[in-house]
C-alpha cells in the first residue's frame, strides 16, 4: 500500500484532541485511529503490539537474524490533529498533475494561492492532496504513521536486512502532552525519530524552549457614572499587558531562531480579564529573559493598580533538545547521509515548535524530527503531495539500513 493511501484512511477518522480536558487521552476519539492502527501494525507483523489505557500504541519489528546486535532505532507519530477546524467531517480532496498555480479549495470561497504559499510553485506536476477548504487535512501527523507503517511494509516486503525497529503512535502532542505518559522502557529503544515536520528532507534537532503564560485580571467594577479614581477596567488592564510587550517579537515578525510572544487567547470585561500566551525561544537566556519581562510587567502594574489586581501563571512545556542530541550527532549525520541516499535534499533547521522528541529527548531517549512532506498546517490550507510522502518513506527506508551496517 502507497503511503498516501493510507493517510486517505486515516484522515477521515477525526481526532482533535482537547486542551481543557484533564483526562489522557484529552479525547476519546483518538482510540478510534488507535484500534485501526493497532490492528494493521499486528497484519505488518510488529510483535508486542500493546495499546494502553491512555491511548499509547507501541510495536516491535524483530531485527533480522543476524542483526540483533544493532541499535535499536524507533520511529514516533502522533494520532492527534488540532481542534481547530476539525468539528465536521475531512473530505480529501486529490489534485493531480498540480499546476503550481492558485488553486480553489472546494467551495470554501478559500484559495491556496502562490503568494501566501511561494513553495506551491515548486510542486507542479505532483499530486497535491487537500481538503475542501472547510477542515484541517490531518496529515499533522497522520502523514508521519502512514510513512512509517509504509517502512515497516517495504522492509517486509523487500526482505531488508534491518536492526530492531521500534514504533509508538502518541495521543495529544498538539496540547503539548504527547510525550508526558510515554513508556520510554516499554518502548526499548537507544534512540528515535519523530516524523512529524513540514518537508521532506527536513532534520530537525534544535527546538524552541516553550512555556504557557496565564494573566488573569481581576478588575474593580462601579457605575461608570461615578467611578472617578474608583474603578479598575480588567479589560484596559489586560490592554496595558499587551501593550508593554515587544511589538515586533509576535510569530508574525520573527524567523529561524528568534523568539516571540504569541497571544493565543483572550477575553474581558470590567470586572475580569485574561489573556493567554505561548512564549518560545530557542536561546535559553533568552528564554529566561522573556519570562523575567513578563514577571516584571505584573510586579509594576500590581504596585499601579494594587496588589492582586494581576495574577501570572507561567507553565514549563519543553526545552530545546539541541543539548542532548549534540551528544549524539550520529543521528543528524545518518539522516543527512539517508536524504542523500534517497536524493532527497537534506534541510537541516531549526523548529519553530515542538514534537514529542523534544521532551522524550530529555526523558533518555534522544529524538530527532524528520520532515514529512506537508505543508501549512494546523488550518484548512494544509496540503501534502503524494511523491513528498514517498519520498519519506524512502529516507526512513534508508536510516534503518544506515543503522543496520
Amino acid at each position: 500500500m502507497k503511503a498516501y493511501e493510507r493517510l486517505l484512511k486515516y484522515v477521515v477518522v477525526r481526532t482533535p484532541s482537547d486542551e481543557n480536558s484533564d483526562t489522557v487521552p484529552s479525547s476519546t476519539c483518538q482510540f478510534d485511529l488507535a484500534r485501526i492502527l493497532e490492528t494493521e501494525m499486528k497484519e505488518l507483523g510488529l510483535v508486542d503490539v500493546y495499546l494502553d489505557d491512555q491511548c499509547y500504541l507501541y510495536g516491535k519489528l524483530p531485527a533480522t537474524a543476524g542483526y540483533e546486535d544493532k541499535p535499536k532505532i524507533g520511529f514516533i507519530a502522533h494520532m492527534d490533529t488540532v481542534s481547530d477546524f476539525c468539528d465536521h467531517d475531512i473530505t480529501p480532496v486529490i489534485t493531480e498533475n498540480y499546476n503550481g498555480q492558485d488553486l480553489k479549495l472546494g467551495d470554501s470561497g478559500l484559495v491556496l494561492s502562490v503568494q501566501n504559499f511561494p513553495h506551491l510553485t515548486s510542486l507542479k506536476g505532483r499530486t497535491l492532496i487537500t481538503t475542501d477548504g472547510t477542515t484541517v487535512l490531518g496529515a499533522d501527523d497522520k502523514a508521519g504513521i502512514a510513512e512509517i507503517l509504509t517502512m515497516i511494509e517495504h522492509l517486509n516486503e523487500e526482505n531488508i536486512p534491518h536492526g530492531p525497529i521500534r514504533v509508538a503512535f502518541t495521543p495529544d502532542e498538539e496540547i503539548g502532552t504527547g510525550a508526558s505518559h510515554f513508556d520510554v522502557e516499554r518502548f526499548d529503544a537507544d534512540y528515535g525519530y519523530t516524523l512529524d515536520g513540514d518537508t521532506e528532507g527536513e532534520i530537525q534537532y534544535e527546538n524552541f524552549n516553550a512555556c504557557k503564560a496565564d494573566f488573569v485580571i481581576k478588575g474593580f467594577n462601579v457605575h461608570p457614572g461615578s467611578s472617578k479614581d474608583t474603578m479598575i477596567n480588567a479589560s484596559l488592564v489586560a490592554m496595558e499587558i499587551n501593550n508593554a510587550l515587544p511589538s515586533m517579537e509576535t510569530p508574525r515578525g520573527t524567523e529561524d531562531y528568534e523568539g516571540f510572544y504569541h497571544l493565543v487567547s483572550m477575553k474581558g470585561e470590567v470586572g475580569e480579564a485574561e489573556l493567554h500566551y505561548i512564549v518560545r525561544d530557542h536561546d535559553k537566556l533568552l528564554f529566561e529573559a522573556k519570562k523575567k519581562t513578563l514577571r516584571l510587567i505584573e510586579k509594576d502594574l500590581n504596585e499601579k493598580w494594587g496588589e492582586g489586581t494581576v495574577t501570572l501563571t507561567i507553565t514549563e512545556q519543553y526545552r530545546n533538545m539541541a543539548e542532548i542530541i549534540e551528544t549524539c550527532m550520529h543521528l543528524i549525520d545518518n539522516a543527512k547521509q539517508a536524504c542523500e541516499n534517497a536524493d532527497v535534499t537534506p534541510l537541516v533547521m531549526p523548529i519553530r515548535g515542538g514534537t514529542d522528541g523534544c521532551q522524550l529527548s530529555f526523558k533518555g531517549l534522544p529524538c530527532p524530527n524528520l520532515g514529512t512532506g506537508g505543508h501549512a498546517y494546523h488550518g484548512p490550507y494544509e496540503h501534502i503531495t503524494v511523491e513528498g510522502m514517498d519520498q519519506t518513506v524512502d529516507v526512513a527506508v534508508e536510516v534503518v539500513k544506515l543503522y543496520a551496517k
